[in-house]
């Protein structure tokens, strides 16, 4: 078994603040995987029937339990998980909880309690780029087109059926039983846009009009889509210029292989490699700055900053991704530094080894791969 040892330290940093983790992210992210690391806890997979039964009288089961940790797998499977979690917090504190589930906490009415004060929550983002190595995967081009769930990425040969047997899934066990979203084929064909044109500015007209649903449908399932992890929303960075896009969003799918599979790429190419990097970064960023704000900037003019990470002390951090460092061309910088002059330029490249400071044009570049991302930006 894999020993992914970033999330096990951040879920063991999260015990230290509050006795319950919530473990959330994407099905077959490999969040049950992870959780029984802790080999000598208590485990509890909440799709089984029995254990839905012995969950029922919560305060019993949890009574009988001596100090240690207790994992509730698929909680949300259960009639009321937030009860479940808060007689644990309430009444036990010998015990530590990591609950796991594939839509955010208080997604739906299921969860009657936030757990203010009384929970983390931890987003198992797919196989990072610096994680690669663990799984014996070096490839970078292979995690990009195979993207990052363990049973995609660590598969030899090309299984095209996976794809669409996943969203079956999805909607039926991470959709259905917790949303009020009755039309079964327009849902999965708004999935199916939001992963064909991941990366770019979300459309809610054009969406309406190819999945035959109104504004405020779409408005809506955007919201599950959000809750349930397959959809992050990137906001646009701006001080109030007419030439800023200053309420338009990005949408980003949440897994690269999906989205080279809905896009039928079915071997990797160069220009296919600043897009699907995009990905790959931002999940680096949220996953190692889970606290930093993130956003994209974009004028009417089509001048475009990948990432935007304002700082506290008024600067902007910039975060370019390019294939190959020989392909930046400084338009787009120099548009963005004349209205925000301070901070650091980082261009993120494919390129393996990329770690050194370079002056282009006007500005100065910290340049590497996205292996080196995190560390880049703690110095």
């Amino acid at each position: 078994m894999v020993e992914r040892l970033f999330w096990i330290q951040r879920i063991e940093q999260a015990w230290q603040k509050t006795p319950i983790v919530w473990l959330t992210g994407v099905r077959r992210v490999g969040k049950t995987t992870l959780a029984k690391h802790w080999s000598d806890a208590i485990f509890l997979n909440c799709d089984l029937p029995r254990n839905r039964e012995i969950l029922a009288d919560s305060e019993t089961f949890f009574r009988q339990l001596k100090p240690g940790i207790v994992i509730l797998d698929e909680i949300h499977r259960n009639a009321d998980p937030s009860e479940i979690l808060k007689i644990a917090a309430d009444e036990f504190p010998h015990l530590r909880i990591l609950a796991t589930g594939s839509s955010t906490l208080s997604a739906t009415q299921k969860f009657k309690d936030s757990l203010t004060g009384r929970k983390r929550v931890v987003h198992l983002h797919p196989v990072l780029a610096d994680e690669l190595a663990i799984f014996g995967e070096p490839d970078l081009e292979k995690r990009l087109l195979h993207g990052g769930l363990p049973d995609r990425l660590l598969s030899a040969t090309p299984d095209p059926e996976f794809y669409s047997e996943w969203m079956d899934s999805y909607f039926a066990r991470d959709v259905q039983e917790l949303f009020p979203v009755g039309k079964r084929h327009a849902f999965l064909t708004l999935c199916e846009l939001i992963l064909r044109q991941s990366g770019q500015l979300l459309e809610i007209t054009s969406l309406a009009k190819h999945c035959g649903l109104s504004r405020p449908t779409i408005t809506s399932y955007l919201d599950v889509l959000e809750a349930t992890h397959l959809l992050h929303l990137l906001r646009p960075y701006h001080g109030g210029g007419r030439r800023e896009i200053i309420a338009q969003p990005k949408a980003y799918g949440f897994d690269t292989g999906f989205v080279s599979h809905f896009r039928s790429w079915e071997s990797f190419h160069p220009e296919h490699g600043g897009l699907l990097l995009e990905h790959l970064v931002l999940d680096l960023l949220r996953a190692h700055f889970p606290q930093q704000t993130i956003h994209f900037w974009r004028d009417k003019q089509q001048r475009e900053i990948d990432f935007v990470l304002p700082e506290k002390n008024g600067e902007a951090t910039v975060i370019e991704c390019k294939w190959s460092r020989d392909s930046l061309n400084t338009r787009n910088l120099d548009a963005f530094r004349s209205l925000y002059p301070k901070g650091r330029n980082i261009l993120v490249t494919g390129q393996a080894g990329d770690h050194f400071d370079r002056k282009i044009g006007n500005h100065h570049l910290s340049i590497c791969g996205i292996t080196d991302l995190a560390k880049r930006l703690r110095e």
